[in-house]
């Protein structure tokens, strides 16, 4: 258990989980003052996108070098780093919202915490973890003004506005969520 202690250490995830939880919390709170609703898309995927950049930040370690050349199995490690990263922001999310009464669909959390860290993940493979948080934050201003249509390209392209069940939103969520653990499992982050 000693090694899971110190790569917990390595990759801060004590100051990671502490900005996930407030920033949920902040958000939260802002909308219950400013009279918003705490459960609408935008808000609730502003608070996932926090949380995924906060856990990109751990998706690098103290020394590249030492990770590359460890004699321990590092595909496994960061595939669970990611997708714990995913369920770990999604559920502090449907806890805060446990304190309101408007609340996003947990289906819609999954898809965009998901997502989300599969983007965070490919971006810490392309630029390394401390430019991890490019392509959510990229993404996420782009889908903000993409209109809303039927069209299928259009609808990929705004994945983590529309509402859950849409086959578009959730398969792009899926294959990014896959295609960046897997990414980023096998080559791990750029130096």
């Amino acid at each position: 258990m000693r090694w899971l202690t110190l790569y917990a250490r390595s990759r801060q995830a004590s100051a990671s989980l502490a900005v996930v939880v407030i920033s949920a919390v902040a958000v939260w709170a802002l909308a219950r003052i400013s009279g918003g609703d705490p459960g609408g898309p935008w808000l609730s995927t502003l608070v996932l996108f926090a949380g995924a950049t906060a856990v990109s930040v751990g998706l690098g370690g103290q020394d590249l070098a030492l990770d590359r050349t460890a004699a321990i199995r590092w595909t496994l490690r960061r595939a669970a780093h990611v997708l714990l990263g995913g369920v770990l922001i999604g559920a502090v999310l449907l806890a805060v919202q446990t304190m309101g009464e408007q609340s996003a669909p947990a289906s819609f959390v999954v898809r965009n915490s998901a997502g989300l860290m599969g983007l965070a993940a490919i971006g810490a493979a392309w630029f390394g973890a401390q430019y991890a948080w490019i392509l959510p934050f990229a993404w996420l201003s782009f889908s903000y003004f993409v209109p809303a249509t039927t069209n299928t390209a259009t609808q990929v392209l705004a994945w983590m506005m529309l509402p859950p069940g849409t086959a578009a939103g959730t398969w792009t969520a899926l294959v990014l969520a896959v295609l960046g653990t897997v990414v980023y499992s096998v080559g791990g982050p750029r130096r």
